[in-house]
């Protein structure tokens, strides 16, 4: 339920930033409506082939999306993100095709149904581990986020939107509804390695996040960086962790869209993404520092934000759970913390970049003499980076009253989350604690069958063996 209600409104409001669109504009937001009705199809969907079947449906409108109204390199865009998502889609109709033909008395694709089989061991790890790669594709885990910062540097800000604010958080949901719902002995075995993908998700997207000279793709690095958090809530076997990787989902897919929608609006008035092209705009377009500085301050889990509260929970929940050993928590937790210390790095060097002076003085290069004895006669001119527009060819206005309402409504749900987690946290509590019972019955199963699933050391978890209940008498 939390999904759809952020899915229908991030569609929305980047329908809404797309106010402008004159290109097509019919086709435009068709294809954004048949988005949105596949992404509500994937959440809502109990039966396996139709959330299938919704998944696929989801990749045209966004190739269409991409590679018309994209940038100069959209088709390449568009065509990397169409491979990569519809290759990786296909171990999702193996993975049902099996699960439902296992045992062949009854086939069926019903995930409750499918959820009630018990599938062999070693056909439970090979689901899952296909899954996850469908899975993985779509959450941008590395090694196979390489669409990503493309998909994002050419798309348009209102598809961005989209991308980062929903589609990403399919990927997770996929991983909570099918590979520990319905697999949960191979999450056992599985759960280490995603704690380790979500520890190189968090450190590699930062450091690359920071490296990114596009304001776009550095923001779709970040991306990368904030959906390692959700790989340790879910690995954690706590229901805060759990809990905390649900309620990163919604809090980045909040921060996300109107990071980009910002994004947007900066570029609507400096036509550059590059950020050494940019500075000295904060004097023009105050209200854009203002809404640009709240935004960046939830992503890097500023308290009193949504973002602190989620990331909060996971470390704790991660800290806490008594599957892993305290060497291999211990490693974790200071290895994600590398992200903490790098997102305020990127974030506000990047508000820096913007809206401040970028250390260059600007190289005013007008070929033609009168107009620069008009730029120097003029005192409207404005500057920015290493640039100058004259005024007759400048429109830095500052955001108007749509663009503020966009941006505010996003902004109210980032700061009430943060101040008011259960605003958020009691529409799936009931559902992410049971899923997480079940996967700690099959937790306990196989530390009995198996106490030795995990080597004992720093950096593999340990699962111990429970002891037998005791005795409390005897009937004769």
């Amino acid at each position: 339920m939390p999904l759809v209600l952020l899915a229908g409104l991030v569609t929305t409001l980047s329908i809404l930033s797309a106010w402008q669109v004159d290109h097509k504009p019919r086709l435009f937001y068709f294809l954004m409506l048949v988005l949105y009705s596949a992404q509500v199809g994937v959440f809502v969907a109990q039966d396996l082939l139709l959330l299938f079947i919704m998944w696929e449906v989801e990749l045209v409108p966004v190739y269409l999306l991409v590679s018309i109204w994209g940038g100069q390199n959209r088709q390449y865009a568009a065509t990397k993100f169409l491979l990569y998502t519809a290759a990786a889609s296909i171990f999702i109709l193996i993975a049902a095709l099996a699960m439902s033909l296992y045992g062949g008395e009854n086939i069926t694709f019903d995930m409750a149904e499918l959820g009630m089989k018990h599938y062999p061991l070693i056909l439970e790890l090979l689901l899952y581990a296909g899954l996850l790669i469908a899975f993985g594709v779509k959450l941008a885990i590395f090694p196979l986020h390489t669409w990503l910062p493309d998909a994002h540097g050419e798309a348009s800000s209102p598809v961005s939107m989209i991308l980062a604010g929903v589609l990403l958080k399919m990927g997770a949901y996929g991983l909570i509804r099918l590979n520990m719902e319905l697999l949960p002995n191979a999450h056992v075995y599985f759960a280490p390695v995603l704690a380790s993908l979500g520890i190189v998700n968090i450190v590699y997207g930062g450091f690359a996040s920071f490296a990114q000279s596009n304001m776009k793709r550095r923001l779709a690095y970040s991306s990368v960086s904030h959906m390692g958090f959700v790989l340790l809530g879910i690995s954690s076997f706590t229901d805060l962790g759990i809990s905390g990787a649900m309620l990163q989902m919604l809090s980045h897919g909040l921060i996300a869209a109107v990071l980009f929608f910002l994004a947007g609006v900066t570029y609507d008035r400096t036509h550059t993404m590059e950020l050494e092209k940019m500075g000295n705009i904060g004097k023009l377009m105050p209200k854009v520092f203002a809404l640009f500085t709240i935004a960046a301050m939830a992503s890097l889990a500023l308290p009193g934000m949504s973002g602190f509260v989620s990331e909060l929970s996971v470390f704790v929940g991660l800290s806490n759970s008594d599957v892993y050993s305290s060497g291999f928590r211990t490693g974790m937790v200071c290895l994600s913390a590398i992200g903490l210390i790098l997102t305020p790095i990127y974030l506000l060097s990047m508000l820096r970049q913007i809206f401040y002076s970028a250390g260059n003085e600007p190289a005013c290069l007008l070929g033609d003499v009168s107009l620069q004895k008009d730029f120097q006669n003029s005192q409207a001119a404005n500057c920015f980076g290493t640039s100058c527009v004259l005024p007759t060819n400048a429109d830095f206005s500052d955001a108007k009253p749509r663009e503020i309402f966009i941006a505010a409504c996003f902004l109210f749900l980032i700061v009430g989350v943060g101040v008011y987690p259960k605003l958020a946290t009691q529409m799936y509590d009931v559902k992410t604690v049971a899923v997480n019972n079940h996967v700690r019955q099959s937790y306990s199963q196989i530390s009995h069958v198996n106490p030795q699933v995990y080597a004992e050391g720093f950096w593999f978890p340990r699962i111990a063996v429970s002891d037998p209940a005791p005795v409390i008498a005897t009937l004769d």
